[in-house]
């Protein structure tokens, strides 16, 4: 390890600790709900795989967020993984007044009445099976019940920066 890029634990710097982990690229999904007959959404990072067999799969949500209660106690959420020509619906979702978020954007309503980003180049149709408390997040795991892809090239994010994941 580069002696330089060692920083102990009792010198943890915040900003120091994000630019680290931002080296690490991610891809860009947005993660909605219907909770209370209001759809909610909010830009994700932090998605991931847990288990294919049954399929799961987990993202985590800032406790101060002001859409936590709805995505905590709903019975599920939708992962609409962005495509790499959609940077602006994950500025989107990520900032300004939660109510105006879904404001024209073409959605597919699934029965259960959760939204599907149109466009997206996946999408995960999930049933909370539980919320794991981690620091200042609780981390969702959900049991996927549909989903579909197609092949388009994903968004991603590193470096504090968008970029088209081409494979």
């Amino acid at each position: 390890m580069n002696a330089d890029a060692h920083l102990s634990l009792e010198a943890l710097n915040h900003s120091d600790l994000k630019k680290a982990m931002a080296c690490f690229a991610t891809g860009i999904a947005i993660v909605t709900t219907r909770y209370r007959d209001a759809d909610l959404g909010m830009t994700c990072n932090s998605f991931n795989t847990v288990s294919l067999e049954p399929a799961m799969v987990l993202w985590s949500v800032q406790k101060t967020s002001s859409s936590h209660e709805a995505f905590v106690r709903s019975d599920g959420y939708t992962v609409s993984i962005l495509g790499a020509d959609q940077e602006d619906i994950a500025h989107r979702f990520a900032r300004g007044a939660p109510a105006e978020r879904f404001d024209g954007l073409p959605v597919k309503r699934l029965a259960n009445g959760r939204t599907v980003i149109e466009g997206s180049v996946a999408w995960f149709d999930c049933a909370l099976e539980t919320a794991v408390a981690a620091g200042d997040h609780d981390v969702l795991i959900g049991r996927v019940l549909d989903f579909a892809s197609n092949d388009g090239h994903p968004l991603g994010y590193v470096h504090g920066k968008f970029i088209d994941m081409e494979g």
